[in-house]
């Protein structure tokens, strides 16, 4: 019976096993890129109205907030439920007034958005 000896182990296969494998995004990491996506495509839309009338729009201070208070909000809500920090009554009060802050300024950011339009 014929032997056969035993293959030669690949060093490239050691190298493979120290890569590290894929490791996704933390909750905490997506959340803070949804935040910045939203900013991104307002400020799309701003660059895409100035191109398109040739003036920029004013008073969207307001406005610009209002993604800013709902993210945090959200990133309380989601930090709390996957690292468990902060406590449960702090994230709570955080989140919710960030929403209040949120609902507060939508208003003025509306009324601020819409006085561009006036003739």
């Amino acid at each position: 019976m014929p032997h056969s000896n035993p293959p030669k182990p690949d060093p490239q296969d050691k190298d493979r096993e120290q890569e590290p494998g894929y490791t996704p995004a933390s909750p905490i990491k997506r959340t803070l890129a949804w935040i910045g996506l939203v900013y991104v495509l307002i400020f799309l839309a701003l660059t895409t109205y100035f191109y398109y009338t040739g003036t920029m729009l004013g008073n969207l201070a307001p406005m610009l907030a209002v993604p800013g208070f709902i993210g945090l909000g959200a990133l309380v809500l989601v930090s709390w439920l996957t690292k468990g920090a902060p406590r449960t009554s702090v994230a709570v009060v955080l989140a919710l007034v960030c929403f209040a802050l949120a609902a507060f300024t939508l208003p003025i950011g509306i009324v601020g958005l819409l006085s561009n339009f006036r003739r």
